[in-house]
C-alpha cells in the first residue's frame, strides 16, 4: 500500500487525517465505563465484585455489605483517580502542541494557523529553533547549498545535529517558486521506522520535467525535531497527527510480569481453590446440621418447606465469610511499594554520574524485585563496557606498521615524514580517512573547525587525518566536498565532488563513496569497513596477508579495526552503474535489497590501502563490577558487532573470562551448515566432559555461525547455553541480540540486557529487565529501557542493593498480606463450629473493614524501609544474592509456613478467647473484641519480629498503629448508637483481658521464637551469620567461618537447582524466612542425532544453570 501526496493542492487535502495530536486514553463520556472495564478485566477485581454483589443479598450476608464495598470502592477510586490525572496531563500536553502557531502556504501566501490544522500536502514554513509540527519532505532552505541542520534528541535521543538536504529536483528553487510549487509525492503508508523513508517525488511543470526523484530519510524533517543553525526551511507535510513516525511509535509497552508476580498469582489461585473446598465442605456440613440438629433446638425456627435455593444459602454465607482469604488490598499495597522502590533508585546519590550529570532513573516501576533474581546479563560492548570515546592509535599502510613502538601513530616520526614527503600510498590512505564518512565540519566565527559525527569511529578518523595535515574544511549541499590538505607545506586546497554515497548497513558492514577529483577529473571509489567486508572485495592480484596480520595484531590489543580501500573507475563504467543505482534508489519495493545488490556490482577489485586501529577504553569500575556480579552467581554474555579477537581481548581485560590455564575458550565457527554443526558438536561434547574440572569454560561464536545455529540447531545451542556461564557472540546484528535474549528466556532464566545505542533497543525491550546507559550514542537505549544509568559500574548497586532489598521486602509483604487475612478467616471458620455451622460472623462489619484497611495494612508498609543487612555488607558479600535468585523467600514452601502460622495463631486466639470469655455474663461483642485485640497484638509482634532494622517511622507505624487501635475503639465505645457502647471500657478495666492478651502473645509467638533461635544457633545461613556479626559489631569482613559458609551456601543452592533435598523441612524454614529453592526446568534432548549421550558430570558451579521440570 502507498500514499499519494499532492503538493500545495487544497482540493486533495481532506484525503488523510489532520495534524491534531491525541495521546489521551479517555474522554469525558467513556472514562467511567472504559476505566471500570479495564479494572474488571483482572480476575481478582471480578472476584471481589462478585463477593460485594452477593453481600447485597440480605438472606445470605453474614456481615454488612459495607465491609466489602467500602474497600472495593476506595481501591477502584484510587486507581481511577490516578488514571484520570495521568490522562489529564496528556490532554494538557496535546493541547499545547495542537494550538501552537505555524506558518503554512495558502493560495501562494504564507499564513499563521494552528498546528492541528495542518493537512497532508501543505507546505509548512519553519524558522530557526522552531519545532517540526509533523513529518515533512524538505524542499527548500535558506542555505544556498540546500542543507539544514536538525536536532533529533526528542526523537532518537542523539544529541549531535543531523544534516538534511533537499532533493536534487528542488535545487535552485527560490522562495517565490516554493510558494507556488506543485507536484506529487509517492510514499508508503505511515509506519514507525524513524530511520527509513522510501519515496519518490515528481514536480509538475513549469518547475521541472517529469523525472522521478528518489527520497530517503535524509530528505525529511520528522515531527518533534528542531531546526538549528538554519535561518529557515520549508517542507511538504506527508504524515500528520497520530500518523507521523513519532505518533506511530507511541503507545503503551507490553507490561512485564515479574517472577514474584507470577508466583503470587499462583498462590492466589491455590488459595481460591482451597477456599472453594472449604465452602463446599462447610456448606454441606451446615445443611446436614440444619436438617438434623438445628430443628431439634427450640430457639431455632425453620419453615417446613423452604425456597428452591435453600441449599445454597449456607454455602454462599461461607463463601462471603471466607472471601477475605484473598486480601483485597494486596495489589494496592504492592503497587505502592513498587513505586517507592523506583523512587529509591531515582533518589540514589551513589548512582549519580558526576561526569555526565546523569542520575539513575526507573522508568518501569513494576519490576524492581526482578533485579534481585537476575541470572543472565547480556551486555553490549562498545559504549557499555567501554567509554565509546575513540582515539586513533595505530595504523598499517601499504604493509608498513605505524605506532607500534610509540603506541601512538600520530607521534610516529616515520609516518610524519611520509606525510611530509608526499608518499602516494600514505596520501591516498589519508584521503579515504578524510572523505569516506558522514562527518559535518562546522566553522566558528573565529575560523576554528569542529566536527559533528554520528559515529565516534568516523570522528576519530577525521580528527586523526587533520592532525596529519589533511583537514576536512567543508561540505555543502551541492554535494561538493572541500578538503584542505597541508602537504609538504604547500597548503593547497583539494576539491572532490561526491557523486554517490553507498551507505553503511549492518548487513553490508561497509560504506563507500564515489568521488570525482576536481583537479584531474578522475573518478574514484573509496571504501571503508570491517575486514570481512573489505578483504573479499580486494584485487585478486594484491597480497593482503600483511593487512590480515595487522587486523589480528590490533584485535589482540583490544583495538577496533577498519580497513580502507579504493579503486579508480572508468567514466563509462561509472555512468552505466549510476543508471542502475538511480533506478534502484527510486523503487518503492525492496529498495534496500536492490541497492545492496547494485552496490556490490561496483565494490570489487579494491586496492587495500591499509588498516586503522582505534582505542576504546574500558569504563572505570567495569572489571570490578563484573567480578562481583559473577560472584553473585550471575552469568554474562557479551553481544557485540566487533571482531572476534577484539571482543576476546576486551573480555579478558574486564574479567569477563579468565586466561589460560584457569579459563578455556571454545570456538564455534563456520560458513556452512556442516562446518557449524561439527563445530557446535565438538564444543558441546567438550563442555559436557570438562564441566567437572575446576576450569572456567566459555564459548565464542560469530554472527555467520550464529545465524545458522538459530535456524537449524537451536535446541543444541540452548543446551550449550545452559552448560556455559559465559559466552562471547561477535559480529551479531540487533535482531540476533534479541533472539539470544528470547532463547535464554525460553529456559525460564531471568535475563537483564544492557546497552547504550539504538542497535541495542530490541535486545533491551526483549529482556525481562532492560537497562540503558545514557552514553555518547544518545538516549535511545535509555529511553527504551526499564532502567537507565550513567555508567556500567552502577549496575552492581542496582542489582545487589536495590534488587535484593526489593525482592526481600516484596516477599514479606505479599506473604504477610495473605497471613493476616487467613488469620481472621480461620477464626471465623473455627467459630462456625460453635454457631451451628451457619456461616455467622464473629466480627462486625466495621471491625473487619478496619482490620483489613487500617489496623494491619499501615504497619507492614514500612517494610519498604527494612534492610536485613547493611549496604556495605551486601556489596562485600555478593554471594548472598543466590538466595534471591533461587526464590528462597517466596515459594510454595515459604507460603506453606505462613499458612501454617495463620492456622496456629487462629487456634491460639480463638481457644484462649473462648475459654476466658465464653460464659453467660459475656456478650458477643466482648468475645469479638477480645479476639480482634488478640489478632492486633499478634500482628504487632509478628511485624516487629520480621523487621530486621528499625527507624523512627517504622516504630511509629507499628506501635503507633497499635495505640491507635485502642484510641479508636475507646471513641467508638463511647457512642451509644455504635453497637459497641462501653465494650472497650469494660474490657480494659478487667485484669483477665490483659492476661488473655499476654497468653495469646506468649503461646502464639513462643514456637516461632524457639524455631528461630534454633535456626540462628544451630543451622545459621550465610545471611544469619552476617546479621549476627553486624549486630555484635564484630570483624564481619574477615571471618573465616563466614567465607566457608558462603562457599558452601553457593554450592548448596547450586545443587538445589537440580533437585530439592528431601531431608530439609519445608515447614519450619519458612518461619525463619529461609526455604528451599523453587524447581527449575531442564532442556530437552539435543538436536543432533549424532551427539553421543553421556552421563552428566556437571559440577556444582554449573549445576545451577540446569533446570528440572
Amino acid at each position: 500500500m502507498k500514499r499519494i501526496v499532492y503538493i500545495n493542492d487544497e482540493s486533495c487535502q481532506d484525503l488523510y487525517c489532520d495534524n491534531r495530536v491525541s495521546n489521551r486514553k479517555y474522554t469525558l463520556l467513556n472514562f467511567l465505563p472504559k476505566n471500570l472495564w479495564e479494572q474488571f478485566r483482572r480476575f481478582m477485581n471480578q472476584y471481589f465484585l462478585l463477593i460485594a454483589c452477593l453481600q447485597l443479598w440480605s438472606l445470605i450476608t453474614p456481615v454488612n455489605p459495607a465491609s466489602t464495598w467500602g474497600p472495593l470502592i476506595i481501591i477502584f477510586a484510587v486507581s481511577a483517580t490516578k488514571e484520570a490525572w495521568d490522562d489529564y496531563n496528556r490532554y494538557l500536553s496535546d493541547k499545547q502542541a495542537n494550538e501552537k502557531e505555524v506558518w503554512v502556504v495558502k493560495n501562494g501566501v504564507r499564513k499563521h494557523i494552528q498546528a492541528q490544522d495542518i493537512c497532508v500536502g501543505n507546505v509548512v514554513w519553519l524558522r530557526e529553533n522552531d519545532e517540526v509540527p509533523c513529518d515533512l519532505v524538505l524542499i527548500g532552505t535558506s542555505e544556498p547549498q540546500g542543507t539544514c541542520y536538525v536536532e533529533t534528541a526528542a526523537l532518537d535521543g542523539e544529541t549531535d545535529l543531523k544534516t538534511r538536504v533537499i532533493p536534487p529536483t528542488c535545487v535552485g528553487l527560490d522562495s517565490e517558486q516554493l510558494h507556488r510549487i506543485k507536484g506529487v509525492i509517492e510514499c508508503p503508508n505511515p509506519d514507525k521506522d524513524i530511520r527509513r523513508f522510501v519515496a519518490n517525488m515528481r514536480l509538475f511543470p513549469p518547475f521541472i520535467d517529469n523525472d522521478i526523484c528518489p527520497l530517503t530519510i535524509n530528505n525529511t524533517l520528522l515531527q518533534s525535531c528542531y531546526l538549528r543553525n538554519t535561518e529557515w526551511a520549508c517542507g511538504v507535510a506527508v504524515y500528520t497527527g497520530n500518523e507521523t513516525k513519532l505518533g506511530m511509535s507511541r503507545g503503551i509497552p507490553e507490561p512485564k510480569l515479574t517472577a514474584m508476580d507470577a508466583m503470587i498469582d499462583k498462590l492466589t489461585g491455590a488459595i481460591f481453590l482451597f477456599q472453594i473446598v472449604v465452602v463446599v465442605v462447610l456448606g454441606f456440613a451446615g445443611n446436614v446440621w440444619k436438617d438434623t440438629e438445628a430443628r431439634k433446638q427450640w430457639y431455632v425456627k425453620y419453615p417446613e418447606e423452604g425456597p428452591w435455593y435453600e441449599l445454597l444459602v449456607i454455602p454462599l454465607r461461607f463463601e462471603l465469610l471466607c472471601s477475605i482469604m484473598i486480601p483485597i488490598s494486596i495489589k494496592v499495597s504492592l503497587d505502592l511499594m513498587k513505586s517507592l522502590y523506583a523512587k529509591f533508585i531515582d533518589w540514589d546519590e551513589d548512582m549519580f554520574d558526576a561526569e555526565t550529570k546523569t542520575p539513575a532513573h526507573a522508568a518501569n516501576t513494576a519490576i524492581s524485585e526482578d533485579l534481585g533474581q537476575v541470572e543472565y546479563i547480556l551486555t553490549d560492548k562498545t559504549g557499555t563496557l567501554t567509554e565509546n570515546r575513540m582515539i586513533f592509535k595505530r595504523c598499517c599502510i601499504n604493509g608498513i606498521f605505524f605506532g607500534n613502538e610509540s603506541g601512538d601513530a600520530l607521534e610516529d616520526v616515520e609516518l610524519l615524514n611520509a606525510v611530509a614527503n608526499n608518499i602516494p600510498h600514505v596520501i591516498r590512505f589519508l584521503t579515504v580517512m578524510t572523505l569516506c564518512n558522514t562527518v559535518i565540519p562546522i566553522k566558528s566565527k573565529s575560523g576554528a573547525i569542529s566536527y559533528k559525527a554520528q559515529s565516534q569511529d568516523e570522528d576519530a578518523l577525521v580528527k586523526a587525518a587533520a592532525q596529519l595535515h589533511m583537514v576536512l574544511i567543508g561540505k555543502n549541499g551541492n554535494i561538493i566536498v572541500e578538503v584542505f590538505a597541508e602537504i609538504n607545506f604547500n597548503g593547497s586546497i583539494l576539491q572532490y565532488e561526491v557523486l554517490d554515497i553507498l551507505e553503511f548497513t549492518s548487513d553490508r558492514k561497509r560504506m563507500s563513496m564515489v568521488v570525482k577529483d576536481c583537479q584531474t577529473g578522475k573518478i574514484f571509489l573509496l571504501s571503508k569497513g570491517a575486514d570481512e567486508a573489505i578483504f573479499p572485495c580486494s584485487n585478486s592480484g594484491q597480497q593482503i596477508r600483511t593487512f590480515m596480520d595487522a587486523v589480528e595484531q590490533y584485535a589482540q590489543l583490544g583495538l577496533r579495526t577498519l580497513c580502507l580501500g579504493w579503486r579508480e573507475l572508468k567514466e563509462d563504467e561509472y555512468i552505466e552503474w549510476s543508471h542502475m543505482f538511480k533506478e534502484a534508489s527510486s523503487t518503492l519495493v525492496d529498495r534496500e535489497w536492490r541497492l545492496a545488490e547494485v552496490c556490490q556490482r561496483l565494490e570489487h577489485d579494491l586496492e587495500i590501502l591499509g588498516v586503522t586501529a582505534i582505542e576504546d577504553r574500558l569504563q572505570d569500575g567495569v572489571p570490578e563490577t563484573i567480578e562481583i556480579l559473577r560472584k553473585a552467581g550471575i552469568n554474562f554474555w557479551m553481544l557485540t558487532g566487533d571482531k572476534q579477537s577484539t571482543a576476546i581481548q576486551i573480555a579478558l581485560l574486564c574479567n569477563f573470562i579468565s586466561s589460560e590455564p584457569k579459563g578455556q575458550l571454545l570456538f564455534i565457527n563456520g560458513k556452512t551448515e556442516d562446518e557449524v554443526a561439527r563445530s557446535l558438536e565438538r564444543v558441546l561434547l567438550t563442555m559436557r566432559i570438562t564441566t567437572s574440572e575446576p576450569k572456567e569454560l566459555a564459548f565464542v561464536v560469530d554472527g555467520w555461525a550464529l545465524e545458522i545455529i538459530l535456524k537449524q540447531y537451536k535446541e543444541a545451542f540452548t543446551e550449550l547455553a545452559i552448560l556455559s556461564r559465559t559466552a562471547i557472540c561477535c559480529r551479531v546484528t540487533p535482531s540476533q541480540k534479541a533472539q539470544l535474549v528470547e532463547l535464554l528466556k525460553s529456559c525460564d532464566y531471568r535475563t537483564l540486557a544492557i546497552g547504550d545505542g539504538g542497535n541495542d533497543v530490541r535486545m533491551i525491550q526483549q529482556a525481562d529487565i532492560g537497562v540503558g546507559i545514557s552514553g555518547r550514542e544518545g538516549l535511545q537505549a535509555a529511553r527504551a529501557a526499564d532502567y537507565s544509568i550513567g555508567k556500567f559500574r552502577f549496575l552492581k548497586r542496582l542489582i545487589l542493593v536495590h534488587g535484593r532489598y526489593s525482592y526481600n521486602r516484596t516477599a514479606f509483604l505479599s506473604q504477610y498480606s495473605f497471613y493476616k487475612s487467613l488469620l481472621i478467616c480461620f477464626i471465623q471458620i473455627i467459630f462456625s463450629f460453635l454457631s451451628g455451622i451457619s456461616g455467622t460472623s464473629l466480627f462486625n462489619s466495621v471491625s473487619l473493614m478496619a482490620y483489613n484497611v487500617f489496623y494491619t495494612s499501615i504497619p507492614v508498609l514500612t517494610v519498604v524501609l527494612d534492610k536485613d543487612l547493611s549496604e556495605r555488607t551486601v556489596m562485600q558479600h555478593p554471594q548472598i544474592l543466590i538466595y534471591c535468585q533461587a526464590g528462597r523467600l517466596l515459594n510454595p514452601s515459604t507460603f506453606a509456613g505462613w499458612f501454617g502460622r495463620s492456622v496456629y495463631h487462629a487456634i491460639v486466639v480463638f481457644l484462649i478467647t473462648i475459654h476466658a470469655y465464653a460464659d453467660e455474663k459475656s456478650e458477643m461483642e466482648e468475645l469479638s473484641m477480645v479476639a480482634l485485640s488478640g489478632c492486633i497484638w499478634l500482628q504487632a509482634f509478628v511485624v516487629t519480629l520480621e523487621m530486621n532494622s528499625f527507624t523512627i517511622l517504622q516504630i511509629l507505624a507499628i506501635w503507633g498503629n497499635f495505640v491507635a487501635f485502642y484510641v479508636i475503639n475507646f471513641i467508638v465505645s463511647s457512642i451509644p448508637s455504635a453497637g459497641m457502647y462501653t465494650i472497650m471500657f469494660r474490657l480494659c478495666t478487667q485484669p483477665s483481658y490483659w492476661i488473655t492478651m499476654v497468653l495469646i502473645v506468649a503461646l502464639g509467638m513462643g514456637p516461632v521464637l524457639a524455631l528461630r533461635y534454633f535456626r540462628y544457633t544451630y543451622r545459621p545461613s550465610a545471611i544469619n551469620i552476617l546479621q549476627q556479626a553486624e549486630r555484635s559489631r564484630g570483624p564481619i569482613y574477615s571471618l573465616g567461618m563466614l567465607e566457608s559458609q558462603l562457599k558452601s551456601v553457593e554450592k548448596d543452592v547450586a545443587s538445589l537447582s537440580i533437585n530439592q533435598p528431601k531431608s530439609r523441612s519445608s515447614v519450619y524454614e519458612p518461619l525463619l524466612s529461609d526455604s528451599p529453592t523453587a524447581t527449575r526446568r531442564s532442556i530437552g534432548p539435543s538436536a543432533f542425532d549424532f551427539f553421543q549421550s553421556m552421563p552428566s558430570r556437571i559440577s556444582s558451579s554449573y549445576m545451577r544453570n540446569c533446570k528440572d521440570n
